[in-house]
């Protein structure tokens, strides 16, 4: 019957064009709204990295001033001071520890037809590449020798080794980042990170990170942040006194791979901070925390607050749509008052005739969504192209893409349900004609 009712209903939608064709650009345009904005939500919020987000933690400490809070309701700042990364690497309680800053140095390659260009990279220790788990095209990360050596070596990005050797296996050659050369010892493969996550305090969605050295020889060439940097106080005169200083400015990630040694490590930085204490340091109230790799996000608010009011907005309209579809459905379902007189008065019951108008609300639905994916194609288009900060949560995967035909058939037949049970609510005597 399945079959008999869906060839019934697409004949149906034949002999309205119009009406068929406004019902369907309907439910999808509205599905393109409600979905574009979805997606662009989904992906930003959902885990990076799930079969380890539980065993990474961002370390924060609460340094700042006495008198006033990092920020206003309590938390602690986002970053650390120096003193406090190396204090924390330097005990290594962490299964695997890093910490890590932004840098932007100038690049003068040695072939003369490339000008030399800024490149955006990433300061940090070798377990950085262990926790965060960057795919490798060519060679391997440094070691923990070259880190205590603070040896000049770099791990490439793929796309700064395509423009400097053309993509090639560049491993033992040298690379000039303003005026110090380093040897190359790994060259990353595509990393498809929907955004930094391990650095969302200088920006989710900034551009991807195209190279990494050691965090110990960049403090050796005084090499500043170039993320952000608080103070509370002057740091002081020369790079020594700024080391030394409380400003933070530095990212501190903790792998730790039970709840055992998560309740350990938060026993230890508690310890720390109250020897701080002694020392005149940390006269704040204690505050330490380890967020997660989720729980982090949505401390710094990377689904941000006007996208879930937007996302809320288009499927208001979605709401419009159905209602317009279902006075369209009803406007359709009335005009057939006689047929479905006709029929129930030959023997068809009330389930029968119910079948058969859902499963023609169903085939508008289904329209309407493969409408609506093209549609919703075409929007998160529109938002790479105006939003470049979200060009890589703007993509529709597989789990979107079945979402959208299912919310566009089941918005069409909840859209159905009134103008079918009034069409099942015909009477035969009322439309037959002696």
């Amino acid at each position: 019957m399945f079959s008999y009712y869906l060839q019934l209903g697409l004949r149906s939608l034949k002999r309205n064009p119009v009406l068929t064709a406004l019902m369907v650009i309907g439910i999808g345009l509205g599905i393109a709204a409600s979905m574009t904005t979805l997606t662009v939500l989904h992906l930003m919020g959902s885990d990076p990295i799930p079969w380890k987000s539980d065993k990474l933690h961002y370390v924060q400490l609460d340094n700042w001033d006495v008198n006033q809070p990092y920020y206003d309701d309590g938390r602690p700042p986002d970053q650390v001071t120096y003193r406090d990364a190396m204090a924390l690497m330097t005990a290594g309680k962490a299964d695997k520890q890093s910490a890590m800053y932004k840098l932007s140095l100038p690049v003068q390659p040695e072939n003369p037809e490339i000008k030399p260009f800024r490149a955006l990279g990433r300061v940090a220790y070798t377990d950085f590449f262990g926790m965060f788990e960057p795919p490798f095209r060519f060679g391997s990360p440094w070691g923990a020798s070259e880190d205590a050596s603070h040896a000049r070596v770099i791990v490439l990005g793929k796309e700064i080794n395509e423009k400097l050797f053309g993509g090639q296996d560049s491993v033992g050659k040298s690379v000039r980042l303003d005026g110090n050369d380093y040897r190359v010892v790994g060259v990353l493969d595509d990393w498809k990170l929907r955004f930094r996550y391990y650095d969302v305090t200088n920006g989710a969605f900034a551009d991807p990170d195209e190279f990494f050295i050691p965090f110990t020889t960049a403090i050796d060439l005084k090499q500043r942040a170039s993320g952000n940097n608080s103070c509370f106080s002057p740091s002081g005169d020369g790079w020594d006194a700024y080391l030394d200083s409380d400003c933070v400015w530095i990212q501190m990630w903790a792998q730790l791979d039970s709840a055992q040694r998560l309740d350990e490590y938060k026993s230890f930085l508690d310890n720390y901070v109250n020897e701080q204490k002694k020392l005149g340091r940390f006269q704040r109230p204690l505050n330490n925390r380890l967020l997660d790799v989720n729980g982090w996000m949505a401390d710094q608010e990377v689904v941000s607050r006007d996208m879930e009011v937007q996302t809320g907005l288009a499927f208001a309209f979605l709401v419009v749509c159905l209602v317009n579809t279902v006075g369209l459905l009803l406007a359709k379902f009335t005009r057939k008052a006689g047929e479905i007189g006709l029929r129930r008065a030959l023997g068809a019951s009330r389930r029968e005739v119910f079948s058969q108008y859902m499963i023609e609300s169903g085939v508008v639905g289904l329209s309407g969504g493969v409408l609506g994916l093209l549609l919703t194609g075409l929007g998160l288009i529109a938002v790479r192209a105006l939003y470049s900060e979200y060009k890589t949560v703007a993509h529709l995967d597989w789990t979107m893409t079945g979402l959208t035909i299912v919310l566009a058939i089941a918005a069409a037949l909840l859209a159905g349900i009134y103008p079918t049970w009034r069409a099942c609510r015909v009477q035969p005597a009322a439309q037959l004609k002696v």
